[in-house]
């Protein structure tokens, strides 16, 4: 390894954060929604109310604690940052290293499901974002993800790795794009489970077919009943993270209902029926008990302010690129966008999942990122 310190690290949350989240979670005052409001204003009230229940009663955060330290996680400072991630080797000392890297609102805890069964055929590096989870608040503004490719690009390089495959999906997919627009030389491959591309200069690509154009019509619809929590996190984040920062109910309220909305469940369905209580509480709980969803919700302003390169390619990526499309997520790419700007050599449909389909289809997300990767040796 080369470079600052590298330290391990162990998940180990004071008595007294916990007692405080009980406490709030006792004084929630709540309010009563109008009848048969059910998810289509948001989350569905009734079912918050039961999943606060079993997080103040039922969910056991030192079980979850011990389980997540069983992943050996290391934290090192890069470019004034903390961050922390798990760093997975595998038994075959000739494995080929793999970054994964998460989205908003999610976490490392994401990947706990596929670590295991990836490192049989790679050195997994997880990291937490700049700015979430145990990587902790940033301390300085300009945190978009062109600077978090660079950190990752670093970070590979401490742990001595000069060549290996990246994988993301949401914010990972961009700090995943950005890290092969950087360093095309050091990436193999990259495996993206979501997709952002603009379209195309006019007569650059075929037109697009009637299932493309259909597609486009449905995710422009899908857009504006969603994009309120973006709008606001890339205009006034600061204001909506004083009441989820202290509010452990509010919190849950705006991260779950998002878990609801871009998974493989119908309108009335639950998040019960893709996820576990505790899949969804873990994540929540790292974000309380780290006090990160302010730097984390500041991601959107940063890119807003960052220019267009920042969500999106502002060239394309010449490295080989696997696109697997879970059909929960919402976002459908158009294919002759997607390879105008990528080098796409797999594109792969699948049954089932969502956006967080490592979460909620950990067997197919770690499949398809298996046979890219092995496609490519």
């Amino acid at each position: 390894m080369s470079g600052a310190a590298v330290v391990p690290f162990a998940i180990e949350v004071g008595d007294e954060v916990i007692d405080d989240l009980h406490h709030r979670l006792d004084a929630t005052r709540w309010f009563e929604p109008l009848p048969g409001a059910g998810w289509n204003e948001g989350i569905d009230l009734d079912y918050l109310r039961e999943l606060c229940r079993r997080w103040r009663h039922e969910f056991d955060w030192r079980a979850v604690e011990a389980r997540l330290n069983r992943f050996p996680q290391y934290t090192t400072e890069i470019d004034g940052q903390n961050i922390h991630f798990v760093h997975a080797r595998s038994r075959n000392p000739e494995a080929q290293p793999l970054v994964i890297h998460h989205g908003w609102p999610g976490s490392f805890t994401e990947f706990a499901k596929v670590i295991d069964p990836l490192r049989q055929h790679f050195h997994v590096v997880c990291p937490s974002l700049p700015g979430y989870g145990f990587s902790g608040p940033t301390s300085d503004p300009g945190w978009t993800p062109k600077r978090m490719a660079a950190a990752a690009l670093e970070l590979m390089s401490r742990l001595g790795y000069e060549r290996f495959g990246a994988q993301g999906g949401d914010w990972g997919s961009t700090v995943s794009s950005q890290m092969a627009l950087q360093a095309p030389e050091r990436l193999v491959g990259i495996h993206l489970n979501l997709l952002i591309v603009p379209e195309p200069p006019p007569g650059a690509v075929r037109d697009l077919n009637d299932e493309e154009r259909a597609h486009r019509v449905d995710a422009g619809a899908r857009n504006r009943v969603e994009r309120g929590y973006r709008e606001q996190q890339a205009t006034r984040p600061q204001t909506l993270s004083v009441g989820l920062n202290d509010s452990p109910a509010g919190l849950a309220a705006w991260i779950v209902e998002k878990f609801k909305a871009w998974s493989d469940i119908g309108p009335d369905g639950s998040p019960d029926e893709c996820f576990t209580t505790e899949d969804l509480l873990t994540n929540v709980m790292v974000y309380w008990v780290t006090g990160t969803i302010a730097s984390a919700n500041r991601l959107y302003y940063e890119t807003r302010t960052g220019g267009r390169g920042a969500a999106a390619p502002d060239r394309r990526v010449e490295v080989p690129t696997a696109y697997a499309r879970f059909p929960g997520d919402g976002i459908f790419p158009a294919r002759p966008w997607a390879e105008y700007w990528y080098n796409i050599v797999r594109w792969t449909e699948m049954p089932r999942g969502g956006h967080f389909a490592a979460l909620d289809a950990p067997d197919l997300f770690t499949a398809d990122v298996v046979e890219f990767f092995s496609s490519l040796r």
